[in-house]
């Protein structure tokens, strides 16, 4: 009789054991680090890595955050940060929220602006011209011109727009012509986007929807705290001292406020050269709008 071999069974392949991937590819050594530490400003070539695709990262789960070899914390605690905390650290002028920012999440080598960055400086543009107009119809004494009166009021707030859009891209060609002459600052979008960011306390007349208060005298502490937060993203920017950032931002103001009183003479809203018209050249130094 012929002996049956006794049936084999297969046993099923191993399980692969799952691999960490990092979040996004280290760079070569021949190219400079993609991101930094938010804290020592130490190179890194990644925030976090990734333990599997199938959590929801926003959440904070699936995820480890990079430690920084120089200072050991965490190279950029922002990752599961949303906006609303942002939001708040740029308001108190921290300074790791401007690395994030303008270092590891806006930053591009290419250059380019961002999308979120473009439609953010549309929303401050139509910011800038509600508080304008705002300001400019309290302030001018004299009579009322006729360019607010007798004409259309698409007319007027064309106007307003032209007039808030001929300062902006007066007060960042200033300060990008200066940081790439002087401090030898070849990215001049960086700049845009570092002037852009920082600008995001503009957003606060908005609760003049809620409360009402005097515009002028609110738009002019509004102007102050963005020239602060301009300085501190410049300086982080450029990795200069706060001199030469705080040196650059009033040359764009002293520019823009001339452009300014440049056209609004042209269409007779320009303050007469008292006390109130320094007031005025005053309140446009400070970006008050």
């Amino acid at each position: 009789m012929s002996s049956s071999q006794p049936p084999t069974t297969q046993l099923p392949p191993p399980p692969q054991q799952q691999q960490l991937q990092p979040a996004t590819p280290p760079s070569s050594t021949d190219e400079p680090p993609l991101f930094i530490c938010i804290e020592c400003s130490f190179p890194v070539n990644s925030l976090y890595t990734a333990y599997s695709s199938a959590d929801d990262r926003s959440l904070g789960r699936g995820v480890r955050l990079t430690q920084c070899p120089r200072c050991k914390r965490f190279a950029d605690k922002y990752v599961e940060h949303d906006f609303v905390v942002l939001f708040i650290d740029m308001v108190l002028i921290k300074p790791q929220v401007y690395r994030h920012l303008l270092f590891n999440h806006l930053g591009r080598r290419d250059d380019k602006l961002d999308g979120s960055i473009k439609r953010l400086g549309v929303l401050l543009l139509l910011f800038d011209v509600y508080l304008t107009w705002a300001r400019i119809e309290k302030g001018v004494s004299g009579g009322t011109p006729a360019v607010l009166t007798q004409q259309p009021i698409v007319v007027q707030y064309l106007f307003f727009l032209a007039l808030c859009f001929t300062e902006s891209i007066v007060f960042h060609l200033t300060i990008r012509l200066l940081s790439t002459y002087i401090l030898n600052f070849r990215r001049a979008n960086a700049v845009s986007t570092a002037l852009l960011v920082s600008s995001c306390t503009k957003l606060f007349p908005i609760l003049m929807v809620i409360w009402k208060y005097d515009v002028p005298a609110a738009a002019r502490s509004v102007g102050w705290a963005v020239v602060v937060n301009n300085i501190e993203a410049l300086r982080i920017l450029l990795d200069t001292d706060y001199f030469r950032a705080a040196a650059l931002t009033g040359a764009g103001a002293v520019v823009r406020a001339g452009a300014s009183q440049a056209i609004l003479a042209a269409a007779g809203l320009a303050p007469s050269w008292d006390e109130a018209g320094w007031r005025e050249w005053a309140g446009l130094l400070g970006l008050g709008k």
